[in-house]
């Protein structure tokens, strides 16, 4: 009976320890997960003030962009208003819609000038040397040459260009031709017909290497291929105009053509 007495003690000790420990894993459970919560919330707080952190660098970069944006818009619009002003001021030095004296007088032997671009404002006569019957002879090519000179003055450019055209063919050797074929070439460049007019600038210099107006003619013939569109040829021939002869008008107006041209592809 003894023994039966306490196998019953025990057992109902082991019935009644079983809720406590049921309890003590349910509240360990508890304990876990609002620990496991708090460990979320913490991973979710690092979460957001990182997101806030990248959300104000964003915006700082959008700051800097917008301003970069406005800068290189000023710098656009800075180098298009330089690149305008070069541009008119190199198409007045090139002589485009010539203002042109009075036809060339009478000859005369004078030492040649440095090498000059050539515009109308700087066309003199060419030197005729020889005795006064070879002056005398050669009359009726001035004449001829005047008429065609006085039609380019007048800014009939399609006359002039058929009057010194035939006027080389009268006179393809003559005292004039030279001239005659400069300002043929200048004929077709005022009216835009840049191949001929380069065509007309090569035949002078092929002829004339020497010759006052070849300085003006190689820069012709850059200008013609930069009217051609021929960007890469332009520029190599009028850094020859420099090369070939420096100092002299040409060869600053080359430049400034250049720095125009290197200016505009710049903002493009």
């Amino acid at each position: 009976m003894r023994f039966r007495f306490l196998s019953m003690i025990v057992a109902a000790a082991l019935v009644a320890a079983a809720p406590a420990n049921a309890q003590r894993q349910s509240l360990a459970d508890r304990v876990g997960a609002l620990e496991q919560q708090a460990n979320n919330n913490q991973s979710n707080m690092d979460m957001l003030n990182q997101l806030n952190q990248l959300r104000t660098q964003l915006q700082a970069l959008q700051s800097q962009v917008e301003q970069l944006q406005h800068d290189n818009e000023q710098l656009k619009q800075t180098g298009k208003d330089q690149y305008l002003d070069l541009d008119s001021r190199l198409n007045r030095l090139e002589g485009g819609a010539p203002v042109l004296p009075a036809a060339p007088a009478a000859a005369a032997t004078a030492p040649a000038a440095p090498p000059k671009p050539a515009t109308a404002a700087s066309e003199r006569p060419p030197s005729v040397h020889g005795d006064a019957g070879s002056l005398a002879a050669s009359g009726d090519e001035r004449t001829a040459y005047n008429v065609a000179f006085d039609s380019l003055k007048a800014g009939k450019y399609d006359d002039s260009a058929q009057l010194f055209m035939s006027f080389l063919e009268l006179y393809p050797n003559g005292v004039y031709a030279p001239n005659a074929l400069y300002w043929l070439g200048e004929s077709y460049y005022a009216t835009r017909n840049f191949p001929l007019a380069e065509a007309q600038f090569r035949d002078l210099i092929s002829r004339y290497p020497t010759h006052d107006k070849a300085s003006g003619g190689l820069l012709k013939i850059g200008l013609s291929q930069y009217g051609e569109g021929k960007v890469d040829e332009a520029q190599a021939t009028l850094e020859q105009v420099v090369s070939t002869y420096p100092g002299s008008d040409a060869a600053r107006t080359a430049q400034d053509r250049l720095q125009s041209i290197r200016l505009g592809q710049q903002i493009r």
